[in-house]
């Protein structure tokens, strides 16, 4: 468009001089004209990369605060956060109450707790440390052992459980409790936190538990471990209470003595 202006402009002029002055003064505005496009150019082309550059550095630092792990909760005043483990080892102590025929039973023990991603290991043991019963939970199945009996098998780890024992023990959501995680009542995730209340919490779980988180306790990471660098605490204590139709009201004390995640 600004060449066809520039052209019509001097189309009135027929002699040479004026001609070759036209084409002169053509040639030195289309110069000035392709100077004032290669600086305009120049300069955005510098104003864009000083944007892309800025956006990388920021997009750069974002990347590298983003947490480690999906699930993590504050765990004391320090910043430190508590993570959830999916491979972690316990040990600790189990004392149930229930109702049996009308009757209240009692019964007192320990137990070993063995758990990946894909695999939950279950020992239950009498005051005296003998093997009462194992529990072996796959993806697939689980399966009951008790010394005397036959083997069962269940895809229900809780079913199976009730069934045997002739009470509950919530096994699949133990996964998650036993490190005050879990999903609550309106089946949103919940993460317990420790430096809350003294540290006592109760929660109501989506399938009727009612869990109070009564101690806590620090956590000893194995060096070389992917949470090597991470600090925390797990439960101490646990207390959990249910009515059931099977064992009346059920009440189970769960005592951690040792917590190893690895």
């Amino acid at each position: 468009m600004m060449k066809f202006g520039i052209v019509r402009l001097w189309e009135p002029k027929t002699d040479r001089k004026n001609r070759s002055g036209a084409s002169e003064m053509i040639a030195i505005g289309a110069r000035a004209l392709s100077e004032r496009v290669a600086s305009l150019t120049k300069l955005t082309t510098f104003s864009l990369i000083g944007v892309v550059f800025t956006a990388l550095t920021i997009g750069g630092c974002a990347t590298f605060t983003q947490p480690a792990v999906p699930v993590t909760v504050t765990a004391n005043n320090d910043n430190a956060t508590r993570l959830y483990h999916q491979a972690i080892d316990f040990s600790g102590r189990l004392s149930v109450r229930y109702q049996q025929d009308g009757k209240e039973q009692a019964l007192h023990g320990s137990f070993t707790w063995a758990q990946t991603s894909q695999h939950t290991l279950v020992t239950l043991l009498s005051p005296l440390g003998q093997t009462l019963a194992t529990i072996d939970i796959t993806p697939q199945q689980s399966t009951l052992h008790q010394a005397g009996q036959p083997s069962r098998t269940a895809a229900d780890v809780d079913l199976l459980t009730a069934q045997a024992l002739g009470w509950p023990l919530p096994i699949a959501g133990l996964r998650e409790w036993l490190q005050g995680f879990g999903a609550g009542a309106n089946g949103k995730p919940f993460s317990v936190n420790p430096t809350v209340s003294g540290g006592v919490s109760t929660v109501t779980t989506a399938d009727r538990w009612s869990i109070q988180y009564d101690t806590w306790q620090p956590i000893a990471v194995q060096a070389g471990s992917a949470n090597s660098a991470q600090s925390g605490s797990l439960p101490k204590r646990i207390d959990l209470t249910r009515n059931t139709a099977q064992a009346g009201d059920v009440a189970i004390r769960i005592v951690i003595d040792s917590a190893q995640p690895h």
